[in-house]
């Protein structure tokens, strides 16, 4: 048993290619461990095997299990998803809260997993009684439901981001560099003087609100020297044409 992540439980999955979904699911996420509440179909059918796109392992590794207790045993921390009020009394957390709470639990030593019900109607309340907290995914209540595979990838999401370092924003240039504040000045001064004569910028009134308005279009986009010479070939395509 994997005690670096949370085991997925699918309490009586009814399609084998959502199971498969699910494995692939898990993969995106770094989850390996899959256990099966009865589930109606193969899990290893073709079907299931093509869903699951090259995440076969899971399937292949996966537990099959007659009942929940069974499948929940060793387990010493479970949380229930569902989108449904549950009149019992139970903690109930969002995704995130529970994921952070959940490798909390992992790292002094507990095993830990999350609890999926059937695709039709979700976990019944027998099941999520044996949950020591409920997970809720807060979504547009005129329309809550999630297929079961992507209920997995949101979970399992937030979990992943507990185990790794979020990658900083980065501005990618490729084979150019952004270009210097001269040279974007240099470039708006051109394009100001070509337009000098034109409408609005005749009026004195108006023309510093326009230069001002013209330059913010070209200093808040961080062109880069690629950019402002394909600016430069166009207009001067135009001004010969």
């Amino acid at each position: 048993m994997n005690n670096s992540a949370p085991c997925v439980i699918l309490v009586e999955p009814q399609l084998a290619e959502n199971v498969g979904m699910t494995a692939r699911a898990m993969m995106n996420c770094g989850l390996s461990e899959l256990r099966l509440v009865n589930p109606r179909e193969n899990h290893l059918s073709d079907k299931a095997i093509s869903a699951s796109s090259n995440a076969e392992e899971i399937l292949y590794n996966a537990k099959v299990f007659t009942s929940t207790e069974e499948a929940l045993a060793n387990l010493q921390w479970v949380v229930a998803t569902t989108a449904r009020h549950r009149d019992q009394t139970k903690t109930v957390l969002g995704a995130e809260n529970a994921a952070k709470l959940m490798a909390e639990k992992i790292k002094a030593g507990m095993f830990c997993g999350i609890m999926f019900g059937p695709e039709r109607c979700g976990l019944n309340n027998k099941d999520v009684c044996l949950a020591d907290a409920i997970v809720n995914i807060p979504l547009n209540p005129k329309h809550c439901s999630l297929n079961l595979s992507q209920a997995v990838l949101l979970v399992g999401y937030e979990f992943y981001k507990t185990q790794t370092e979020c990658k900083k924003d980065e501005f990618v240039t490729n084979n150019t560099t952004p270009a210097t504040k001269e040279k974007i000045f240099k470039f708006c001064s051109f394009l100001e003087g070509l337009v000098a004569d034109c409408g609005n910028f005749k009026d004195d009134e108006k023309r510093e609100k326009l230069v001002i308005n013209l330059r913010n279009v070209f200093t808040r986009n961080q062109l880069t020297e690629q950019e402002l010479n394909t600016l430069y070939g166009i207009i001067n395509h135009i001004r010969k044409n």
